[in-house]
């Protein structure tokens, strides 16, 4: 890279002095680096590039919360394997259904309408539309190696679920019929998972490219709220136990904030690129 100063956007204004006299003055310039070199840029850009990074504070906060998931992932899944769970499974379970007809879940017939639309947002279709529809976003945008990043998050995350599923190869329930169609095996749920990886990684990229507190808080609150209804669909169904889906939500949650990590070299891969 050549060494030398770049000019990004400077304002000149012609002002009158005290004695009526036009001067020269200029808007603050704030200055970056570009490589090895300082250069000029507006401050736009600037506000952009601090938030291509995590804070530092923020980072080790991460990796806390990633901790305890995991360790609450490995105590969840040691109750599941011992029988531990299995009245606190059936009661929720059964609390979702008619008493006096098991196939027929709670509340009125068009709830259950309502709900498999939601639990269809957590599918493999809807996911990966999703996850097309955002790669191609930043194809356009010309940020090759933040799609490839997208692509390689959530299919990475479709793979571990699956590879999680043939290990536990825990039966679907047989309490209570099911309500729609469920393959493979339940444990950890793929709906719930899958929604937490797509929706938290999207929702907290997001979020993180934006400057103002209330936009975050705005989508992270609608990922939480679609990966909360998307698992507790599941359920409401009688295709998964409940700590099913709570297994899926942390493994997700854990994913997503991993993935987070992660975008961090990919951001500023694409920055010096």
């Amino acid at each position: 890279m050549n060494v030398g100063w770049i000019i990004g956007r400077i304002r000149i204004d012609r002002l009158p002095d005290n004695r009526g006299i036009p001067v020269i003055g200029c808007s603050t310039i704030i200055l970056r680096r570009v490589g090895n070199t300082p250069a000029f840029m507006s401050p736009s850009d600037s506000h952009m590039l601090e938030r291509s990074d995590l804070p530092e504070y923020l980072t080790e906060i991460v990796i806390v919360i990633i901790s305890l998931g995991l360790y609450a992932f490995i105590k969840l899944t040691g109750e599941v394997i011992n029988g531990e769970t299995t009245g606190f499974d059936q009661q929720l379970l059964l609390m979702m259904r008619n008493p006096g007809n098991l196939a027929d879940p709670a509340g009125p017939a068009w709830l259950e309408v309502i709900v498999r639309d939601l639990t269809a947002l957590g599918g493999v279709i809807t996911l990966g539309m999703l996850t097309l529809a955002v790669c191609g976003y930043f194809l356009l945008q010309h940020k090759p190696r933040m799609s490839l990043f997208v692509l390689l998050s959530i299919a990475g995350g479709s793979l571990f679920n699956s590879l999680l599923k043939e290990f536990f190869e825990r039966p679907r329930p047989d309490l209570v019929p099911h309500s729609t169609a469920a393959a493979m095996s339940s444990f950890p749920s793929g709906h719930a998972m899958m929604s937490a990886v797509a929706f938290l990684t999207l929702g907290a990229l997001l979020a993180h490219a934006s400057s103002k507190l209330s936009i975050k808080l705005y989508i992270l609150g609608w990922s939480l709220l679609l990966t909360l209804l998307v698992g507790v669909s599941r359920v409401y169904l009688g295709v998964h136990w409940p700590t099913d889906i709570i297994a899926g939500w942390i493994a997700g949650g854990v994913w997503a904030l991993l993935s987070l990590l992660a975008s961090r070299w990919f951001v500023s891969g694409s920055a010096t690129s």
